[in-house]
């Protein structure tokens, strides 16, 4: 278990991904540039088995913005992109309303 004041250090916000790319070096790999309220990033995230480049570009997605960045497969990711997944599925998490890229989830 973590504490509350250790989840309130997460900086969750709103992003929106401006596009999307294969990488280079894995099959189930996306690189993408979102805009996080008008700071761009990069991101890599393994959900190309689940959305085609075409249904991610220009959505409003759920990322944690301040990890430390990390090097997938040769890769920097700047953030990471939220998602669900069970035994059959992956959802990205998605606000239900139209926000603000940049906008804090509280």
């Amino acid at each position: 278990m973590i504490s509350f004041e250790e989840f309130k250090k997460l900086s969750i916000k709103i992003a929106q991904i401006k596009e999307v790319r294969d990488h280079p070096n894995a099959d189930k790999l996306y690189i993408m540039t979102i805009d996080i309220g008008g700071e761009t990033k990069q991101i890599v995230a393994g959900i190309k088995s689940y959305y085609r480049p075409e249904e991610l570009k220009e959505r409003k997605v759920v990322v944690i913005d301040n990890l430390e960045p990390a090097l997938i497969r040769g890769v920097e990711s700047q953030a990471m992109l939220l998602a669900a997944l069970d035994a059959q599925n992956l959802a990205i998490i998605v606000p239900e309303k139209d926000i603000s890229a940049g906008a804090k989830v509280k």
